[in-house]
């Protein structure tokens, strides 16, 4: 299959699971020319600080603009970035961000444990780049509301996606077309 060609080099952004073979951003990554991605950490995997140094450590491998492609956990460490760094970013896709306010399902650290570990408060300013919220209408980590709430902070352009769940292999995505389509929209 050919590779998907951007100008742009693209950094993958996983969210706290890191890399599941078969999750959407592990695919993407798979079809992209230009693209890393934010490796998995080996210790303090809930410290928000070190997800933080980790995307600056990437970040500082790349010459020339970057794609940002977040997702879940991984759209809070891009806020947390972008409140502290800089770089040459052309454009982020951040997909289902989870709410620290929501009562989350066991199976995922608790939003108190992550309050614990430097993730909230949550940046709310807008980011200074383009930014397109990929958001789920049945999120089981965060209410329509509150991801609206959290796009209109960052001035990023909302993008329902319906009923999508939390956009994983347990809500059903593996390969997610639409994801090549807004990192070609992105890298216009």
């Amino acid at each position: 299959m050919d590779k998907l060609h951007t100008a742009a080099t693209v950094l993958i952004v996983p969210g706290l699971r890191e890399h599941v073979a078969e999750h959407w951003q592990t695919l993407l990554q798979d079809r992209l020319a230009k693209v890393r991605s934010v490796p998995p950490l080996e210790t303090d995997k809930l410290d928000c600080a070190a997800r933080v140094r980790a995307i600056q450590h990437e970040l500082e491998q790349i010459d020339g603009p970057v794609i940002l492609v977040a997702h879940s956990a991984g759209v809070l460490m891009v806020a947390h970035w972008a409140a502290r760094h800089r770089h040459p970013i052309k454009g982020a896709l951040l997909a289902t961000p989870p709410d620290l306010d929501a009562d989350w399902p066991q199976g995922y650290p608790s939003p108190e444990t992550l309050r614990t570990h430097g993730w909230d408060p949550l940046p709310k300013g807008p980011l200074p780049f383009r930014s397109l919220v990929a958001a789920s209408t049945n999120d089981h980590l965060a209410s329509l509301d509150a991801v609206t709430r959290m796009a209109h902070g960052w001035a990023a352009e909302l993008r329902n996606l319906g009923n999508v769940g939390h956009l994983n292999p347990a809500a059903g995505y593996g390969h997610w077309p639409q994801a090549e389509e807004l990192v070609l929209e992105l890298d216009r």
